[in-house]
């Protein structure tokens, strides 16, 4: 699909948006503006080289964005610029913010003046979107840490519902940390892309748009930073849930160990009581059935306490 967008009605454009483009599509707005439309499976190339590169003309960079909640593509889908004085052609296989937002502007607002305007604009919304996801993570991890704390702290009456619980936390965590790794593609390609074209294009960028680049730059670097403190911090949520499903695991272990420990000396006179010898001067004892049933209970008795005292149980 084409969208063409002017900056005012009856102008020729100065933005073409490509949503999921056809071959015919791609050639229609080569032909169209002489300029070249990389495909997906170009955009999708991971080395800079074929990122980031300039023609005589025009600068062509890419990036990978976030993909939608409900796709089941493990690989993020890309998003092209192809950047000229006159004309900014977007080239993406799924719906972005930013270009959403820039795009409304241009129906119901102040649309930007240029192509070059356009680009940065877009850059923007998308910076703020990523800022936007980053601090939304952020305080469900921090939500995440209070419950698992807390809740943890405490001893589980039920060790299967608390199972349950640190399996739902570490799909949780897992979730987060999966949604972190995208988003830091994202602004690793933005801020590619920003130093990319402040260098490529910087004798025909406007001081003003130069500026907000510039800014844009330095806005990813912060959000960099805190995208690394919020990986830092869900790593170390998921050792501490491991450290839970750990102690839980052990407290398990423990149990059985004391269980079978307690049931040696009872089973050891029973089963010796259970011997069929006739030599045994118990059997013809008035009080033999009631002194077996005590030794057994002594015997079951002794090691709980012992076991208590060393706060083993």
């Amino acid at each position: 699909m084409i969208e063409s967008y002017g900056a005012s009605a009856g102008a020729p454009p100065i933005w073409v948006d490509l949503f999921q483009p056809t071959e015919a599509e791609r050639h229609q707005v080569e032909a169209q503006y002489k300029i070249d439309v990389p495909s997906k499976d170009l955009l999708s190339e991971i080395e800079s080289s074929s990122r980031l590169f300039t023609r005589e003309g025009f600068v062509c960079v890419s990036m990978p964005t976030m993909p939608p909640r409900e796709s089941e593509d493990p690989v993020p889908p890309p998003l092209g610029f192809v950047l000229t004085p006159a004309i900014l052609v977007t080239i993406r296989f799924s719906e972005i913010h930013g270009i959403t937002q820039v795009a409304a502007l241009f129906k119901n607002g102040t649309p930007p003046s240029s192509s070059i305007q356009a680009f940065v604009s877009i850059l923007e919304a998308m910076v703020d979107y990523g800022a936007d996801v980053l601090e939304r993570l952020g305080q469900d991890v921090a939500g995440i840490s209070r419950r698992s704390f807390r809740q943890y702290a405490k001893v589980p009456t039920h060790i299967s519902s608390s199972t349950k619980t640190l399996r739902a936390t570490l799909v949780e965590l897992g979730s987060a940390g999966e949604h972190i790794s995208e988003v830091r593609d994202t602004l690793l390609g933005l801020q590619r892309i920003a130093s990319f074209v402040s260098e490529a294009a910087r004798t025909w960028f406007p001081k003003d748009a130069y500026a907000r680049l510039q800014t844009i730059r330095r806005d990813v670097l912060s959000l960099t930073d805190f995208e690394t403190h919020l990986s830092n911090k869900v790593q170390f949520l998921l050792d501490a849930v491991l450290g839970f499903i750990n102690t839980e695991q052990n407290e398990i272990f423990k149990v059985l160990t004391i269980a079978s420990v307690v049931g040696i000396p009872p089973t050891l006179i029973a089963s010796m009581y259970g011997m069929n010898f006739k030599n045994m001067p118990e059997l013809s004892w008035s009080w033999g059935y009631q002194f077996g049933l005590a030794l057994i209970v002594i015997s079951t008795v002794l090691p709980i306490l012992w076991f208590k005292s060393r706060r083993w149980w």
